[in-house]
């Protein structure tokens, strides 16, 4: 089978193998002549980072580039970028990269053009409304993993810097015009990171599909999503150099990321203050809290994840639901707990207050508390 592919849901995205080679088509058609390519400072030399660049600058668009990202992004990372955009006169952005690109650059073209300060786009109510929609620069994205889904997203996950916890800054309008998924462009990535943002795509779809919100579409996708997930990552661990399996986790990062429209739940909300007091990987972090969460949740979940076990061809409902994730963490080297993965001295109590604090709390199948979120975070450890 060809794994190559036009898809116009959730965005324009041009699938397959060696298609970045498409970059100045991609820019003409989000009508950027003048793109910054934000990426990050561990992909900023690299051949495909570097091959990039110069397949704009042989089509006559430049050879600007910002590269200043954290791996978990922050404000003055955007000031910065928001700078050198206006600096340069640039009219849109190449966000190229995993989850700290991809969110950097988005948020930088959402930014370029706005008076009022990030933190008031905060994912709250409606204050993406604040934003001047007519100044938002427009985006090609080009994921280089395959976890986050940051490219067919319409928010960013940004760090306060003062504060240590992430925030998801949100606008419609944040979605890339244009979205170049080339599984090549993931050959280089290490084992654990494959690992990591493999998980991190498993995590989006499994949150999606027991959450109790009402959204068909979107639990159709996080459904197929798992089941590319169970199928390839493994073999994409294994073999780096496996197309078809690094083709199929792409897939599963975009669906994974449109299908967390119907929301999220205690991994995430866990994970998003852990990786911002302690700076672990994100992805990495979802896989080491998911077991305990799935038991968290097991009195809401048992009986539909029966449903997606059976589909997903794992024997033993729940229970066998359960066990598959562990394995396949043990596989993959994940870390057994937060204190393995390297989170010392946590503030418990700090932890479970931005835990409850997060967005991705009210997609929970299980109402959480102070009491219960803690006992379930002194279970991670």
């Amino acid at each position: 089978m060809t794994l190559t592919a036009n898809w116009s849901y959730p965005t324009a995205i041009r699938f397959g193998a060696g298609r970045i080679s498409e970059i100045a088509e991609a820019c003409a058609a989000a009508g950027i002549t003048k793109p910054l390519l934000v990426t990050d400072k561990g992909l900023a030399d690299l051949p495909i980072t570097q091959n990039t660049l110069e397949l704009l600058t042989a089509a006559g668009l430049g050879r600007a580039m910002f590269s200043d990202v954290d791996p978990n992004p922050t404000e003055k990372n955007a000031e910065e970028g928001v700078r050198m955009y206006r600096d340069g006169g640039h009219d849109g952005v190449v966000a190229f990269g995993g989850g700290s690109g991809l969110d950097l650059g988005k948020v930088i073209a959402f930014m370029a053009g706005q008076t009022r300060p990030l933190w008031d786009f905060e994912d709250i109510g409606d204050w993406w409304t604040r934003a001047d929609a007519d100044a938002i620069a427009p985006i090609v994205a080009v994921p280089t993993t395959a976890g986050t889904g940051s490219e067919v997203g319409r928010a960013s996950v940004i760090t306060n810097s003062e504060t240590h916890e992430k925030k998801i800054i949100f606008h419609p309008k944040i979605l890339p015009s244009v979205v170049i998924c080339d599984p090549e462009l993931t050959v280089g990535m290490p084992p654990a990171i494959t690992a990591g943002t493999g998980m991190d795509a498993f995590a989006h779809c499994l949150e999606a599909y027991c959450s109790p919100h009402y959204h068909p579409m979107s639990q159709g996708i996080a459904l197929e999503g798992m089941k590319l997930v169970k199928d390839n990552l493994l073999t994409a661990y294994e073999d780096g150099i496996n197309l078809e399996a690094r083709a199929h986790m792409m897939s599963a990062a975009a669906m994974g990321a449109t299908a967390f429209q119907k929301g999220l739940g205690a991994i995430h909300a866990l994970s998003h203050p852990i990786g911002a007091v302690h700076h672990t990987h994100h992805g990495t972090t979802n896989a080491v809290v998911m077991q305990q969460v799935l038991m968290f949740n097991r009195p809401k979940v048992r009986k539909h994840l029966a449903r997606a076990a059976n589909y997903l061809s794992i024997a033993g409902g729940f229970d066998g639901f359960h066990a598959f994730v562990g394995e396949l963490n043990a596989k993959l080297n994940i870390p057994k707990n937060l204190t393995e993965l390297g989170v010392k001295d946590p503030q418990i109590d700090q932890l479970v207050a931005s835990a409850l604090q997060d967005p991705s709390v009210g997609g929970n199948p299980v109402k959480m508390t102070v009491k219960n979120t803690t006992e379930l975070l002194e279970t991670c450890f």
